[in-house]
């Protein structure tokens, strides 16, 4: 059995979910925010949900606070705000940490697995990668994810097998989903 299943995480209510409960399953792991520039992606995000859950398609949405506090509320507010603004159906588990002392186990496997490779080119990733670094600098080498919706693509097996930074097109990431569900 993979290291990702051996992963733990509360869900939103707070009941502790064991993700062997997605075992056999195409994941896309991703940290969020609700105050965040990269938002909308909710949007791409539910539709893909919709294309592939039948297929065995899985979307794990982990809010999180640790970039610039732009995912301050409770998980109720969350929840609400993004099923009533943008329609998810995903699981969405309970507000994490993903870098430092206190990040979750998994994020920190996540990132050891596929590490940051860069925002890529142009301003604006310039820009974010400068922001990031200064938001980052507290947690040093436990500085495991760079911005809010990072998304890591899991096969049916348990590995890890791509990371997209939140500056990846989202169609991008579609194609990558839809070839993985297309392999397995």
């Amino acid at each position: 059995m993979a290291a990702i299943y051996e992963f733990k995480a509360k869900d939103r209510t707070g009941a502790e979910i064991s993700l062997v409960d997605y075992a056999g399953k195409v994941l896309l792991i991703v940290n969020t925010a609700t105050g965040c520039g990269f938002t909308p992606h909710y949007d791409p995000l539910e539709a893909m949900y919709k294309e592939f859950k039948d297929q065995g398609f899985e979307i794990l949405d982990f809010p999180c606070n640790q970039f610039a506090n732009q995912a301050p509320g409770s998980e109720e507010e969350i929840h609400n705000f993004c099923t009533m603004k943008f329609g998810t159906e995903f699981p969405q588990f309970a507000k994490i940490n993903v870098n430092g002392e206190d990040a979750h186990p998994l994020f920190a496997y996540l990132a050891t697995e596929k590490p940051f490779e860069g925002f890529g080119k142009g301003l604006k990733n310039a820009a974010l990668n400068k922001f990031a670094d200064m938001n980052n600098k507290k947690y040093g080498d436990k500085a495991y994810i760079k911005w809010n919706f990072t998304k890591f693509l899991i096969d049916r097996q348990g590995n890890v097998v791509a990371r997209f930074e939140p500056t990846v097109d989202m169609k991008d990431v579609r194609a990558a989903v839809a070839e993985l569900l297309e392999k397995s």
